[in-house]
């Protein structure tokens, strides 16, 4: 069974097929870094983890580039909040060391880059005066508006008709634009204060607080919110993504304008696939920061553990909206506590037994067989983690009668152990619970590779924040360091990469 996704755009089943026979190229919508991070923010890196992984797992070479959007209203809105927040940069620092920080300590595969949008003003002045010179944007007081009566498919993959749209545009904006779905690629100087405003959560006095802007051919300003995303992707990814994937509610207006603006500037297809993960709620309302009725993913993870957190998630296909709760975390803690319980039974009763030993249990074999083309077959239908995870259950409850079946008869259980099926199920866990879903099973001997792992790319984290910041010397002495302890570090266009020597 090949893979199959549903294509928000086209609202089908798809069958996958890259672009290049070995390599996805795969974009996510990042976070814009003016809060803590929650769990709704969590089950899409999540999500996008899983998947990542499993197209790994399916042999491809996964090129993955999830943004950081360090440019935003709601982020110059807190300046002044805390000590040393002087700036926008300051703020959406913080922010962003809090976002890399959570992501490791969920067991993320680390993206090639996380393009941060502060570092790719150049790009996306570029392609604006692209859209400019052909035909699709226009200038107005020093800001630049596309023009989305000139894109023909606008809003295809949000099923919606122009003359139908409204706009919930600044009204600074409202009185510039020739349509009222046009909107902001290139903000002058001055307009979003109002925006800045109703971000704003506490009065410090003084002077509303700025953010950051940067010369361009119309003027000082600073990027509009979606022109971001296309300039980032392409700069990493090329003109043709093959999987695009972020929250639902970014659908509209986000990436329909990702998409118009993207393949106004190429006339090449945006992305093949777009995928869009469901909301997690809490009772009714979707997790957020602006409602205050989130949970951080530092609360949880220390509450909880990253393997509860992570079989929480996996409780929902990425497509369906999840509820976040009490009872839901207690029923992802027994799920947990049955595969790791199991998984340890496989391992103890592979270490009791000569692999030698003739013992079989013909139906734990086919147990582990039947899970493993099950997992296949839920995955490869759009990433079905619920039923993929069941049929780890399965084989759990397969290895558990195993054991104890031999425990009630053998005066000496290890004996009557089936020792090649109890090691191809301690396999099975390890390659898809631990290699596919992330979860912490069979890591014990190379736990400190990983903490070693971990330790390097946060220093080199902090490495490109220095150079980002410019601060050239204190890079440089990082470097040093890291390589003096036999650590070779190698700078290339998508970031340094690593290697212990």
């Amino acid at each position: 069974m090949t893979l199959s996704v549903t294509d928000t755009l086209t609202g089908d089943s798809r069958e996958f097929e890259a672009a290049a026979d070995d390599e996805v190229l795969l974009y996510v919508c990042g976070l814009t870094v003016s809060d803590d991070p929650h769990l709704g923010h969590a089950r899409l890196w999540f999500h996008a983890d899983v998947v990542h992984r499993w197209l790994a797992h399916l042999g491809y070479d996964v090129r993955h580039v999830e943004n950081v959007t360090d440019v935003n209203e709601k982020i110059a809105a807190r300046v002044g909040e805390r000590e040393g927040w002087d700036a926008e940069a300051d703020v959406a620092r913080h922010f962003t060391g809090e976002v890399i920080e959570e992501m490791r300590r969920l067991n993320l595969l680390r993206a090639e880059v996380y393009p941060r949008v502060s570092e790719h003003v150049p790009e996306i002045i570029d392609l604006v005066e692209t859209l400019v010179e052909r035909g699709y944007a226009y200038e107005a007081n020093g800001s630049v508006y596309f023009d989305v009566t000139r894109f023909d498919r606008y809003g295809d993959l949000s099923n919606q008709k122009l003359g139908e749209l409204e706009s919930d545009a600044d009204p600074d904006e409202l009185a510039e634009k020739r349509h009222p779905s046009d909107f902001a690629l290139w903000k002058a100087d001055g307009v979003g204060e109002d925006a800045i405003r109703e971000h704003r959560k506490h009065e410090h006095g003084g002077d509303l607080p700025s953010g950051e802007t940067w010369d361009s051919p119309w003027g000082a300003g600073r990027p509009g919110w979606h022109i971001e995303c296309s300039a980032m992707s392409m700069t990493h990814l090329g003109e043709t993504l093959d999987i695009h994937m972020g929250g639902r509610d970014l659908v509209f207006p986000h990436h329909e304008n990702e998409i118009a603006q993207s393949e106004a500037a190429t006339e090449h297809t945006f992305a093949r696939y777009w995928l869009h993960n469901g909301l997690l709620r809490t009772t009714e309302d979707k997790m957020s920061s602006s409602l205050g009725n989130f949970f951080t993913v530092r609360d949880a993870l220390d509450e909880f553990g990253v393997n509860v957190v992570r079989t929480f998630y996996l409780g929902a296909q990425y497509r369906g909206d999840q509820t976040f709760s009490a009872d839901a975390m207690e029923e992802a803690a027994e799920r947990w506590e049955r595969l790791e319980r199991a998984y340890e039974a496989a391992v103890d009763g592979c270490d009791s037994v000569d692999a030698r030993t003739k013992a079989t249990d013909e139906a734990l074999r086919e147990a582990v067989e039947t899970t493993r083309e099950e997992f296949t077959a839920a995955m490869n239908d759009d990433f079905d983690v619920r039923t993929a995870s069941n049929a780890l259950l399965e084989l759990a409850s397969a290895v558990n009668r195993h054991v104890e079946a031999v425990d009630l008869v053998a005066d000496e259980a290890a004996d009557g152990y089936d020792y090649r099926g109890l090691r191809r199920a301690v396999e099975t866990f390890e390659e898809l619970g631990g290699d596919v879903f992330g979860l912490e099973l069979g890591r014990e001997a190379d736990g400190d590779v990983d903490l070693a792992g971990d330790l390097v790319e946060l220093v080199l984290d902090v490495r490109e924040e220095e150079r980002a910041a410019g601060n050239y010397e204190r890079a440089d002495a990082l470097r040093e360091d890291i390589e003096a302890l036999g650590v070779a570090v190698e700078d290339g266009d998508d970031g340094p990469t690593y290697r212990f020597e």
